[in-house]
């Protein structure tokens, strides 16, 4: 019996054509390509037409709350670009860059998996373009400029050091950098106080990044960072560090979408890469706007579950943009509805009706939270070979009674041949007309409503409960006149409540926000909620064991 190949060994054996080829099938001269080698380019923004983009269809996939491994939003959403282009639509997949914490930690890389792959592999897994990078180089500026200000007393804004929000960041996942003293060893070395990182992705620069739709827009947005306040207790931008220019100099490449491939030669623009447990979780809105300029359907993604990367996608990413999503994919896996019906790790493959059963209550939650966003959402059952017919006509049957479709998708054994039933349940959903997209919760209401609406409507909480530290912080947001600004929840990822060991569908709890971060130049404000932390750490066995380089340049152990 013959073992099914590892991603890489599908990646590298995949024949990978010139982008320029990928760009003639947009219609994109390779004259307007900013060349990365030969299967990587950049594309400059002023091809974006907004008139072209209202003509096309955004659809949106996600997922129920995930096993720690996650249940393959990005190969489904790469698998039905392939299958749309397979039966005739002219598609595009738009996703995220992947960061490096997860690929060297548990989760593995971004770029999908068996024959639902982007490629070149390799590359987007690791440095690609150098975006992230770029991104740490803004973020660490604006850190070096807040201590050299504090140091230089003859330019000092005065700045309270106690006060100081911005923290540094690196695209790892190192645990022992969350909370860090800074400026030991004399007074030439800066002036000692608390400081800490985060992961490159939870940057605010990142976030702007995301949300900005040019280089005006992130300048603007850049000067808007909140850094902290004066002994005087007044508030200080980046804008009074005179930062702006310079963090936007470093982001003038990282701004622009890039274009690679999927396995079947079809295009994908990857930019951008914010977690959905801690920031938006969706790429940047010009790649989306990118996408839908050229092609008749894009296939974007949020991440984790439904509960995080799809809110913030409609209440933030789509209402800033003004983009008005078409369809939903619901990404489901036999084995996480077993996760959440009890079945320990060891029994995720093991066949069971009846935790199938119990754990559809996590399903049928995320079914009814998109319906309150005006969407009847497509279920993509995300194959596995230990699914049992059985298991699976149970799941269709359900979702019938909801008027949805549940549909089997195998794009990670088959590719785009394995995805056209889901293609076609997409365009008959679109065709439909009965999407109604709408935001959850009106701008004008209070930070305190919206999260109250989010933790009891998507969450199925009880109520909302602040710490001494989190009232403080509503009051700065009163008092920075962030009040009308959209929330943007951190939570674990593993349930829909904030504490990671009640699965399925919790009920009776309470929603505990310990503190609030201030993402003014991004545009939303951070709750942040129980013991969610925007540094996180590798596993007793990171993936990085795994991997290896040989004298040829050969990689292995990526995934």
């Amino acid at each position: 019996m013959s073992t099914f190949p590892s991603d890489l060994e599908i990646a590298q054996s995949a024949k990978i054509k010139h982008i320029k080829e990928i760009a003639e099938k947009l219609g994109i001269s390779d004259d307007d390509l900013e060349y990365y080698g030969k299967y990587k380019a950049k594309i400059p923004l002023h091809l974006i037409n907004e008139e072209k983009i209202k003509q096309h269809k955004l659809v949106l996939v996600t997922a129920i709350t995930p096993t720690p491994a996650g249940e393959g939003k990005t190969t489904t959403s790469i698998g039905l670009t392939e299958g749309l282009n397979k039966i005739g639509k002219k598609a595009t997949v738009v996703l995220r860059e992947p960061s490096l914490g997860p690929v060297f930690g548990i989760k593995g890389g971004a770029a999908g998996g068996g024959y639902a792959q982007v490629i070149p592999m390799e590359d987007i897994n690791l440095h690609f373009t150098g975006d992230f990078s770029a991104v740490e180089k803004a973020n660490n500026l604006l850190s070096a400029l807040i201590d050299n200000n504090i140091q230089n007393k003859s330019r000092s804004l005065n700045i309270d050091q106690r006060t100081i929000a911005w923290k540094r960041v690196m695209d790892m996942n190192d645990r022992s950098l969350r909370k860090i003293i800074i400026g030991l060893g004399g007074t030439n070395n800066g002036i000692p106080r608390e400081g800490g990182f985060n992961i490159t992705p939870a940057s605010e620069v990142m976030a702007i990044l995301v949300m900005s739709q040019n280089l005006e827009e992130l300048k603007t947005n850049l000067g808007n960072i909140f850094i902290g306040y004066t002994f005087d207790k007044k508030p200080v931008y980046a804008r009074d560090l005179k930062a702006q220019g310079a963090m936007a100099l470093l982001l003038k490449d990282a701004i622009k979408p890039n274009l690679v491939q999927t396995l079947e030669g079809n295009p994908a623009i990857i930019h951008g890469g914010p977690f959905a447990n801690i920031a938006q979780g969706a790429n940047t809105i010009v790649a989306t706007k990118m996408g839908m300029t050229f092609s008749d359907y894009v296939v974007t993604e949020a991440g984790f579950g439904a509960d995080l990367g799809a809110e913030k996608f409609f209440d933030i990413k789509c209402r800033h943009a003004k983009l008005k999503p078409d369809a939903v994919v619901l990404v489901a896996t036999i084995r996480a509805l077993r996760h959440h019906g009890g079945a320990k790790k060891d029994e995720y493959n093991i066949p069971s009706l009846e935790k199938v059963k119990k754990g559809f209550e996590n399903l049928e939650k995320h079914i009814e939270n998109l319906r309150k966003f005006g969407f009847f959402p497509i279920v993509a059952l995300n194959h596995f070979p230990t699914d049992t017919e059985e298991e699976l006509r149970f799941i269709r049957e359900k979702c019938s009674e909801y008027g949805i479709e549940a549909v089997v998708a195998k794009g990670f054994a088959q590719g785009g041949d394995g995805m056209t039933d889901l293609a076609k349940a997409v365009v008959r959903e679109v065709e439909s007309g009965r999407t109604r997209y709408t935001t959850l919760y009106d701008l004008h209401l209070s930070t305190e409503m919206k999260i109250e609406i989010i933790a009891k409507e998507i969450y199925g909480a009880d109520g909302v409960d602040y710490s001494g530290v989190a009232k403080q912080g509503l009051k700065r947001i009163k008092e920075l006149g962030l009040d009308s600004l959209p929330v943007c929840m951190a939570k674990t990822q593993k349930s829909l409540s904030d504490d990671e060991r009640k699965i399925g569908r919790p009920r009776g709890f309470v929603v505990n926000v310990r503190e609030f971060e201030f993402a003014a130049g991004a545009g939303f404000v951070i709750p942040i909620l129980g013991d969610m932390m925007r540094m996180p750490g590798l596993p007793p066995v990171p993936a990085s064991e795994g991997m290896d380089i040989d004298k040829d340049g050969n990689i292995s152990g990526l995934s």
